[in-house]
């Protein structure tokens, strides 16, 4: 692990800069997220920005304005910046723009199904908005809707009726 004062040892401020946003994000790549512990916070695009100053910025942006997470999140973020070395970097909650399933990445999609929640598509596709839930055990779009809210706010729960498999889809937004 590189810490702050091996990055600004250097004479480049450029690349003190790129390597110290890279140094971050590998750092705030450890921090799963509470609710689903395959995925981290910044395939999950919870982690907006970085910005290199004094204070260091960290910038997230919560799944939901009342996401029951966030205030988790940032205290495990501030734990890891803390025990890294990083405990001057400030930690900033940003509501706008909101955060989108757009910003998962697709290593995170394929977690999320693998994990047993059916993974979004791209928010904007309106048939998305409208699709049928994929079951991410067989495959079968044969599902049903149980309830507009699963295990986490920001997830629908259904069953599928071909194996009976209940799960998590995201929601589009």
């Amino acid at each position: 692990m590189v810490t702050p004062d091996e990055v600004f040892n250097k004479n480049d401020a450029v690349s003190n800069s790129d390597e110290m946003r890279a140094v971050l994000f590998e750092l705030l790549s450890q921090v799963e997220d509470p609710e689903i512990p395959v995925v981290n916070i910044v395939e999950l695009g919870i982690v907006r920005d970085i910005i290199v100053g004094s204070p260091v910025q960290i910038i997230l942006t919560p799944t939901y304005v009342g996401c029951p997470a966030t205030h988790m999140i940032t205290q495990m973020v501030r734990d890891k910046l803390d025990a890294s070395g990083f405990g001057e970097a400030e930690i900033k909650n940003q509501l706008s723009p909101a955060w989108t399933t757009d910003w998962i990445t697709t290593e995170a999609k394929a977690k999320l199904k693998a994990y047993g929640i059916d993974p979004p598509a791209h928010s904007h596709t309106l048939s998305e908005l409208k699709a049928i839930a994929t079951c991410p055990r067989c495959g079968s779009t044969n599902s049903k809707l149980v309830s507009e809210f699963g295990s986490t706010p920001c997830k629908a729960f259904y069953t599928c009726k071909d194996c009976l498999e209940p799960f998590d889809k995201f929601k589009c937004h």
